[in-house]
């Protein structure tokens, strides 16, 4: 598996695609890892198989946000159903697919061929929720930091889980309470707009020019020549990011500010989509 190239990550080009046809690179049993890369999926077994493809629907989890789950089905009709999805450990760029294969168990198990063309298709109501909750994050993360950016001490934001059930942004700084609020009318604000989320891609010079050096990722997170891949929230925010996103704020749905909590000179803003 050292020897192939990078997965190519269709869902970054468009996240509202729910089927797509790829190319088998391999399939190894799980239990055939790299340990580095066993260590991905806790919930990996002795039936599981790893699937590499040519390119990729499926969203690994990483950035904050889960992975997809769904199934790829081949020509002759064996079916994978995918189960947990992580960009590999050992080998850069490649993405892995856990699952199991459904027309069989143990040694007679029928797995795909390598070069062998295969549909896959992704739970489209999670990929759904899994957008909705990303982009309403970082709606809530430029929130916070245009309301209080100059108000706290040495505010600056950290990380960000958009989980169903545990999303929050956590900033450096102590946010205060009194912040909840204008946090929330902000988001309620933005959300309202319907502003437009789109795509670009940038290279080193356009993070300097646009004034956000600061922002630049490291460049192990792409092939050499690749441009960062960008989100822009029309006139609120523009973020290295490589998740799935909906097309308009509005498109989020409800969000609501939970609570804010302070902990050892951090602060997180909880929050959840209806």
């Amino acid at each position: 598996m050292a020897q192939v190239a990078r997965t190519v990550l269709a869902f970054q080009y468009d996240a509202e695609l729910n089927t797509i046809d790829s190319l088998v690179i391999a399939v190894r049993p799980f239990s055939a890892l790299e340990e580095p890369n066993r260590k991905l999926f806790k919930s990996g077994g002795d039936s599981d198989y790893i699937v590499v493809t040519e390119r990729t629907i499926f969203h690994p989890q990483g950035g904050g946000q889960p992975s997809d789950v769904g199934s790829m089905t081949g020509r002759g009709g064996n079916c994978f159903t995918v189960t947990a999805v992580r960009m590999d450990a050992v080998c850069e760029g490649q993405v892995l697919h856990l699952g199991r294969f459904s027309n069989g168990e143990g040694s007679s198990v029928s797995t795909f061929r390598e070069g062998e063309t295969v549909t896959q298709e992704i739970d489209g109501e999670k990929r759904l929720l899994y957008s909705r909750l990303h982009t309403a994050g970082h709606v809530l993360s430029a929130s916070v930091r245009h309301l209080v950016k100059s108000e706290v001490e040495n505010f600056a934001e950290l990380k960000a889980s958009h989980f169903p059930g545990a999303a929050g942004c956590e900033f450096q700084g102590l946010i205060d309470g009194k912040w909840k609020d204008a946090i929330q009318n902000k988001v309620d604000e933005s959300i309202a707009a319907k502003l437009p989320v789109s795509v670009e891609w940038w290279d080193a010079e356009d993070f300097r020019k646009n004034g956000v050096d600061h922002l630049l990722p490291t460049g192990d997170l792409i092939a050499p020549g690749e441009k960062f891949r960008i989100i822009n929230i029309a006139g609120l925010d523009r973020y290295p990011c490589g998740g799935t996103h909906v097309k308009t704020t509005d498109l989020c749905g409800r969000t609501t500010v939970k609570k804010i909590s302070r902990r050892t000179g951090q602060s997180k803003v909880s929050y959840s989509v209806d």
